[in-house]
């Protein structure tokens, strides 16, 4: 592993100064989940985009949330192909070992990821329709949701119509895992979708009966 670096020493530094106070501040806790293991009571799919902080968001202590993140925080369909399905592993062992009882899809405004996929689709992206772009094939996962799209003109309300289809797409395609299906027909986990509006630090929930996302 000739090619591996020491970390930046401002990274180091950070490290330290956490290990000082936050981790020493809760020696007894960090532990306990140890020893113990996690118990979270919900699992968050959420996007890789660094302006997203889940824990932040919620003030969350650790052990809470099993976090998963992804391209655009889309869930594939079911797939038993054999295949290396990531995302898929995860929600597996968040229900069927962890036993979370919620399983949040949050989706963000500003997503480049979904950005990318309205380009393709719309035939402006042609690098992202090579076989060969991991980020192209992963965002075929929300074609249906860009077909869904009304026959609005304006770009950027497209975008955010996308982004929320993003997550309407994730709900869909988690009813399609039969491990999901059977916990919540046990009534063992929920499903929650948001979006959150990053400039205006808002959440708003997806509310199935209405087919909207409503501002929490």
């Amino acid at each position: 592993m000739e090619h591996a670096r020491p970390l930046p020493k401002y990274l180091v530094q950070r490290y330290h100064g956490w290990k000082a106070t936050t981790f020493a501040d809760n020696k007894v806790w960090y532990k306990r989940l140890a020893d113990e293991g996690q118990r979270p009571h919900s699992m968050v799919i959420s996007c890789c985009d660094s302006r997203i902080h889940v824990t932040s968001i919620f003030g969350a202590d650790s052990g809470e949330f099993f976090i998963h993140r992804n391209i655009a925080n889309l869930v594939p369909p079911f797939e038993a192909t054999g295949e290396r399905h990531g995302t898929s592993a995860a929600l597996e062992y968040a229900i069927t070992s962890l036993n979370v009882a919620h399983v949040i899809v949050m989706g963000h405004s500003n997503c480049g990821g979904v950005a990318g996929c309205h380009a393709m689709c719309s035939g402006h992206a042609p690098e992202l329709e090579d076989d060969s772009s991991f980020v192209g094939r992963w965002m075929d996962i929300l074609r249906p949701g860009f077909e869904r799209l009304n026959g609005t003109n304006d770009h950027d309300q497209q975008i955010i119509d996308l982004e929320k289809e993003a997550v309407k797409i994730s709900l869909e395609n988690l009813m399609t895992f039969p491990f999901v299906v059977e916990a919540i027909k046990d009534d063992r986990v929920m499903l929650h979708g948001l979006w959150a509006d990053i400039s205006a630090g808002e959440l708003h929930e997806y509310v199935p009966e209405e087919d909207q996302f409503r501002p929490i």
